[in-house]
């Protein structure tokens, strides 16, 4: 099995060094479980940025090229638009591998999961997505602060009720499809550059009925974060009222 990792960074010189070998490590730490039947690709998605990420990009390319054999790749693209929306459909539509997933490049959910997500998808061929969530009964979350819970679950209390979302999370930032599912997900998904894409993703397979696993995670706040909160429950807000139109339009044409 094939497994590429999309790690979107918007000038993310702080983290992008830090986050790509943390990773590279771990695959070489657990080399002699993971490689029985797996490899991996690394890609980093850059969307746009200005600072000097294309830079430390590039530098990680080269000096990882030098590794021995196809067990770990790491590879770069750049788009000129900015979103998380953008560089997650870009990267599963130029995606080569069985499975195709995102993680957050601070890595906040704990990288042993990579691990563990493996597992599901060698030995579950019924599971199609693995969903990791911040907000499960077995969840260890630590260093969130009270208005992050609380912006996080007025969220999800809204996807619940107006959206009819069965997970318990929606953007953790580590999410793996096979790919055909996602390749199907992202035809089906609007054209939304931002956040609110991964969670229509998420909602739009709960519709197509696919079978996904919501896997609960260890878990720590980031708190060197680019994104700009009052700007993404915005956008989230009027995206919840589109794809409640479009859903009560696609529900009355099925009937």
């Amino acid at each position: 099995m094939t497994v590429d990792i999309l790690f979107p960074v918007l000038n993310e010189h702080l983290r992008l060094e830090r986050g790509i070998r943390r990773t590279v490590e771990y695959l070489q730490e657990n080399r002699e479980v993971l490689e029985r039947e797996s490899s991996f690709t690394l890609t980093i998605v850059d969307n746009g940025s200005d600072d000097d990420t294309p830079e430390i990009a590039k530098r990680l390319v080269d000096e990882f090229a030098s590794l021995e054999g196809d067990y770990i790749k790491v590879r770069y693209f750049r788009l000129e638009q900015r979103g998380v929306g953008i560089a997650f459909r870009k990267g599963v539509e130029e995606c080569v591998s069985d499975v195709v997933g995102y993680m957050d490049i601070d890595l906040s959910t704990d990288i042993g999961y990579l691990r563990k997500m493996i597992e599901i998808f060698r030995n579950r061929p019924d599971i199609v997505y693995v969903n990791a969530s911040r907000f499960a009964k077995e969840s260890d979350v630590s260093g969130r602060k009270w208005y992050r819970k609380i912006t996080s679950q007025g969220l999800l209390i809204i996807l619940k009720t107006v959206l009819k979302m069965k997970s318990t999370d929606a953007i953790c930032g580590f999410t793996f499809v096979r790919k055909p599912q996602a390749l199907q997900l992202v035809s089906e998904c609007s054209n939304d550059n931002g956040w609110f894409y991964m969670i229509e993703f998420l909602l739009r397979a709960e519709r197509d009925g696919m079978n996904i696993l919501d896997m609960p995670v260890e878990w720590v706040e980031d708190y060197d974060t680019t994104v700009n909160v009052p700007k993404t429950i915005k956008n989230y807000l009027i995206n919840i009222r589109r794809l409640k139109k479009e859903f009560d339009r696609e529900d009355r044409m099925r009937k």
